[in-house]
């Protein structure tokens, strides 16, 4: 092997492990490998940045727009009621009519897309006839992958193996080149689905839709389980104080559905809504986080203050941390700093006059902001040289702590119960942290003196701890101490106003919500209505949902007014399962998409205009003619897919260029030597089903191309019967929710769990596998002519 094999071999192999654990996302794995190429000289820098003009990913990113402008004028509403119309009431009527209706679709429109589209219509026609929509949703999702594989603009790798075609001399796939092969696998895995398939599909039925009717939801949930109600007495001290002052999510991670006030209920009440006694709490949760509360708050028999006078007696030494003009620090936050620097824990943040002991982990930082710590043993030794330029480290006297902080109103001495009969009870320090709100400094033990708080500390009764308290939070506690559960009652009837409902929901193919908790989105506050529930993997959470980051996949059921439901439809990040909530279409431009689309696609059909020209034409008329704004053309764009496909395109050229695809191909060939040409054919296949699992198809689509260019060269064979085979092998994504995300986006809502992907997709592999093996060489002869 040669150097730049060599080299080529570590950078790839280091890519695929990369786009396999997704350590980094996919898109950023790309550019890495486009930049890396360009560095070390596989390729030149204009190669590098070639695959952002190349003709496949003008034509994927211009096909994107114009599914877009499909969707927006309401084409799939017109084939939903088509489809409800042909398939009639039957289970096998639905089936049929769902995926055959997803595949024409997904002829022109992006997988996903048509999956999201149909996703609600699939919803209501289970909810109408009577099925789980386990029995629709998987089907919907197969059948619109295997409509890709009928055109070429059907799927990213149809596209990607006609553009290799093209770059390489060779005669390009036309627009319908895949049809004869791709229709009889879309036919044939229907009927599969149909006839075998159906009934392996599971019965969970977890969605419905919002409103009055959706009495099933919490039945379905299990919400009985983690649902109670909780009586504020009229003197409890938490009369008067905000629902997010009172802390019921975050010390005891209840969820507060609805506030009961004079028999009149207060649906899905913002944060700032304040509390009074007598107030019935309606909230979802665990029941013991009230009797955790309860029972720290009875072990702790006195309370006291410290001061700073204390602190320096125990041998701790209190430090104020100025940003400095220039420093890097300004402008991010103080989350991370703590853990720069040894010894030292951070207390406060004083910007200008206003002093932050809760919350200021996450606020941004500013040059003339102080943080106040206290180190716990000598901190200059572990201030980098790098960090102390950024920061001025000073010790101010007490006086000055207390004007500037206010400290020793914030310094708390706790005593746990001194009891014989209670010595062996033993809690976390965190979760007492926790429930108190309080963070825990020291812990003094009547045996051992002080001893440092560490992490995973677990404290016994008799134990004493310093502690620093936000403002109020002891009287909060004791508010929450005070509340007493109602075991009768239980608020059935909220969903008989006719005002609030039930409506699960899912996150959007490309949806910014993924990866953030409802805490950090501030969901409630931001869109009005409350999770009580996240459906995932086949089973439901109920408790502390605050801090479960949302994954692709998850079904979220939501409560809330159903005007506030009915807002969300328009929400690009979030898809309602529910026809009557989406956004609405504009229908009088349906007729007007669909013009569009023909006329882009007949130039190319007669071969009269490139298919990389006419769908950017496309594309532009969609907007001019308002069928979608340029805004939502933006977002209609798979921007992940295009910067994944631009970013590795350059990877093939670095496979030509350095003779390791020719080395490759000549193992290939040498291992089938002596076989029949159709073996070749199948362990590609083979190879490209498998690495499907694994790897996004459009990449492991960019890496296979010029190894089946150059195997097809050595072994004297046709070119575009491998590279048919592959694109038809590497879209046919059926064996695990990750493979595709089509796949994901009904997990949630069908309650699917990881191995019926697994149960169902085998087989219909293997009915595409065979259909591959048979059909590509009888329309595609293996020996050139």
């Amino acid at each position: 092997m040669t150097g730049d094999q060599i080299l080529l071999c570590l950078l790839l192999g280091v890519v695929v492990v990369m786009l396999v654990t997704e350590w980094v996302p996919l898109e950023v794995t790309a550019l890495l490998t486009m930049t890396s190429l360009a560095l070390t000289g596989l390729v030149t820098p204009q190669e590098a940045l070639d695959g952002f003009s190349n003709p496949a990913v003008v034509t994927i990113w211009a096909v994107f727009i114009l599914s877009g402008g499909l969707d927006r004028t309401g084409v799939a509403d017109h084939i939903g009621r088509l489809i409800q119309h042909c398939a009639g009431r039957t289970e096998i009527g639905l089936i049929t009519a769902l995926m055959l209706g997803a595949g024409v679709m997904s002829a022109f429109m992006n997988n996903v897309a048509v999956a999201a589209l149909l996703l609600p219509v699939s919803m209501d026609l289970a909810r109408r006839n009577r099925i789980a929509p386990s029995r629709l949703l998987l089907p919907l999702a197969y059948g619109s992958l295997l409509g890709g594989l009928t055109t070429m603009i059907g799927t990213p790798p149809n596209i990607l193996v006609s553009t290799a075609l093209r770059d390489a001399g060779l005669e390009p796939f036309r627009l319908f080149d895949f049809t004869p092969v791709g229709g009889v696998i879309l036919v044939a895995g229907t009927g599969f689905m149909v006839l075998a398939g159906r009934l392996m599909l599971p019965r969970r039925d977890v969605a419905s839709a919002a409103g009055p009717q959706s009495q099933e939801l919490p039945d379905q949930y299990e919400l009985q389980e983690r649902t109670f109600a909780l009586v504020i007495p009229p003197a409890s001290p938490l009369d008067g104080m905000t629902l997010a002052e009172s802390r019921l999510g975050a010390a005891v991670g209840l969820n507060v559905v609805a506030i009961y006030r004079q028999g009149r209920p207060v649906v899905a009440p913002h944060p700032s809504f304040s509390l009074a006694g007598g107030d019935s709490l309606f909230v979802q949760g665990r029941l013991e986080s009230i009797c955790d509360i309860q029972a720290v708050t009875n072990l702790i028999s006195k309370v006291g203050r410290y001061d700073t006078e204390w602190l320096h007696k125990a041998g701790f030494t209190l430090v104020e941390l100025e940003i400095l003009p220039g420093s890097p620090l300004a402008g991010q936050t103080p989350a991370g700093l703590g853990n720069a620097i040894k010894n030292l824990e951070l207390l406060a943040l004083r910007q200008g006059e206003d002093v932050w002991y809760e919350g200021y982990a996450e606020r941004t930082l500013h040059t003339g902001d102080t943080l106040l710590a206290l180190a716990k043993e000598a901190f200059q030794d572990d201030i980098s040289e790098a960090l102390a330029e950024y920061l001025a480290v000073n010790q101010p006297t007490d006086a000055t702590m207390q004007s500037r902080y206010g400290l020793d109103e914030h310094l708390i001495r706790l005593e746990l119960v001194d009891d014989p009969d209670l010595a062996d009870i033993a809690m976390e320090a965190e979760r007492i942290e926790a429930i108190l709100g309080l963070k825990i400094l020291t812990v003094i033990d009547p045996q051992e003196g002080i001893v440092p708080h560490e992490p995973g500390m677990v404290v016994r009764t008799g134990s004493q701890f310093l502690a620093l308290e936000a403002s109020g939070s002891m009287q909060t506690i004791q508010g929450l101490s005070s509340l007493r559960v109602d075991e009768e009652a239980y608020p059935t009837d909220l969903l008989a106003t006719g005002h609030v409902g039930l409506a699960e929901a899912v996150l959007a193919p490309r949806s910014g919500l993924a990866g953030k908790s409802l805490r950090q989105l501030q969901f409630r506050e931001r869109f009005g209505v409350g999770v009580l529930a996240i459906w995932r993997a086949g089973r439901a959470y109920r408790s502390n949902l605050r801090d479960m980051p949302l994954e692709f996949g998850d079904a979220l059921l939501l409560f809330g007014p159903l005007d506030r439901i009915q807002a969300l439809g328009g929400n690009p990040d979030i898809i309602i399962l529910s026809r009557a909530a989406q956004q609405p279409r504009r229908t009088e431009k349906a007729l007007l998409s669909g013009l569009i689309m023909a006329a882009t696609l007949l130039p190319v059909l007669f071969g009269i205009v490139p298919i990389h020209l006419a769908v950017v034409v496309g594309a532009a008329c969609m907007v001019m003619a308002k069928c979608l704004s340029m805004e939502e053309a933006y977002r209609s764009i798979e921007w992940r897919a295009v910067f994944l496909i631009a970013g590795l395109l350059p990877l093939g050229v670095a496979l030509e260029r350095s003779g390791m695809a020719t080395m490759i191909a000549n193992q290939v060939v040498a291992l089938t030597a002596g076989h029949h040409p159709l073996a070749l054919l199948v362990g590609l296949v083979l190879l490209t089903f498998l690495a499907t699992c694994i790897i996004p198809t459009a990449a492991l689509v960019l890496l296979m191309a010029p190894i089946a260019l150059n195997t097809a060269a050595a072994a004297n064979l046709s070119p575009h019967a491998l590279l048919m085979a592959i694109s038809m092998a590497a879209s046919a994504s059926f064996l695990t929710p990750i493979a595709h995300p089509a796949n994901i986006l009904v997990m949630g809502p069908g309650g699917y769990r990881f191995r019926d992907y697994i149960i169902i997709g085998l087989p219909l592999t293997l009915v595409v596998f065979v259909i591959i093996v048979v059909l590509v060489p009888f329309f595609w002869p293996m020996t050139p002519s």
